[in-house]
């Protein structure tokens, strides 16, 4: 694949997208003063060459689930195979082999403690050849980058953005407040979501079984309610972001309210969460090069009262984001390693 070098309507093209990853390319084109068929086009260039993606996420908590962040230390020679079996399954997403080659990151959705479905991924994982240490901290509120990463949206103007922008959600669900209905069809229009949020309410129809304007209502329904958002998957180093690092923070408790409020204003933070575990903050964290990341460490972070130690870690590539693979993951050679099942 050719390199591909974003420019300026590129840019106003995925801040639009990631404020209305179904806003029609008629409405952007109309907003961003661009002719339609120039946009369809840059549109299709980059999703043809697998630059840009707008995928449907799922926020599991208010169905029932949990997500998980998980750090698979593994053998050197298993790094590029057990990434690739990972990345195959439908319930982990945003995995991360690290500098080093020894180390992993990814994120996964499972059935709340009991269910046969977490014991299995868990123990599956646990007994794969190669694989040395498992931990798993549980995400237990996004903090920072939900709707998407600063550091790609300054393409357009306030006044674009709102008129781009879609109705905010509803207030997160509360503890006493019933999860929301779900069905085998919404798991198979989640599902196509997935591959691609812009696919049109006939092929969405085709999935689930519903006709179109039942798609459009259940699309509408669960934005609205905050189950289901869209992300934009594109690589941060097409925005000359060189660095990603990964960072976990131990906060005193008394620090927790200013340290994630203050991360979920720093343009460098991708995404931030509150996680069970020993850290009670994870971040993810998007520099030019490495002396930005070493200023924001030095200078930043450390202004925030709370923080009592921070750990690192820089990402050596993506092997998935959001969305599931849509090339074929490179497969294990036989006898080297017993494949995490599905």
């Amino acid at each position: 694949m050719d390199s591909v070098t974003l420019d300026e309507l590129d840019r106003r093209l995925i801040h639009a997208l990631q404020l209305d990853g179904r806003m029609p390319l008629s409405r952007i084109a109309a907003v961003i003063g661009a002719q339609e068929r120039t946009v369809a086009r840059r549109y299709s260039r980059l999703r043809s060459r697998f630059v840009l993606r707008v995928v449907g996420i799922l926020d599991s908590r208010r169905i029932g689930m949990l997500e998980w962040i998980v750090r698979v230390r593994h053998a050197p020679e298993t790094a590029t195979a057990l990434a690739a079996q990972l990345a195959q399954r439908d319930d982990t997403s945003w995995i991360a082999p690290l500098a080093g080659g020894t180390e992993l990151t990814c994120m996964v959705r499972t059935l709340p403690p009991g269910e046969e479905s977490q014991r299995s991924f868990f123990e599956q994982l646990t007994r794969t050849q190669g694989v040395r240490e498992v931990n798993a901290a549980c995400l237990l509120r996004p903090v920072a980058g939900v709707g998407g990463w600063a550091g790609r949206m300054n393409a357009l103007s306030e006044a674009e953005q709102v008129l781009l922008r879609a109705p905010e959600p509803a207030e997160p669900l509360e503890a006493e407040h019933p999860t929301l209905v779900w069905s085998a069809a919404d798991n198979r229009l989640v599902r196509a979501l997935s591959k691609d949020a812009r696919a049109d309410l006939g092929q969405l129809a085709a999935a689930t079984g519903w006709s179109e304007s039942t798609v459009r209502r259940r699309i509408a329904q669960l934005r609205e309610s905050g189950v289901l958002a869209f992300e934009v998957e594109v690589d941060p180093a097409l925005f000359g972001y060189g660095i990603e690092a990964l960072m976990w923070l131990e906060v005193a408790p008394a620090g927790l309210h200013a340290v994630t409020r203050a991360l979920s204003r720093h343009p460098q933070v991708a995404f931030a969460a509150l996680t069970t575990g020993a850290t009670a903050v994870f971040a993810i964290v998007e520099c030019l090069d490495a002396d930005s990341f070493g200023d924001y460490v030095t200078n930043e972070l450390a202004q925030l009262s709370g923080i009592t130690r921070i750990e690192t870690a820089l990402t050596r590539s993506r092997t998935k984001r959001a969305g599931p693979l849509l090339i074929p993951a490179i497969e294990s050679r036989p006898g080297r390693n017993r494949p995490v099942e599905r």
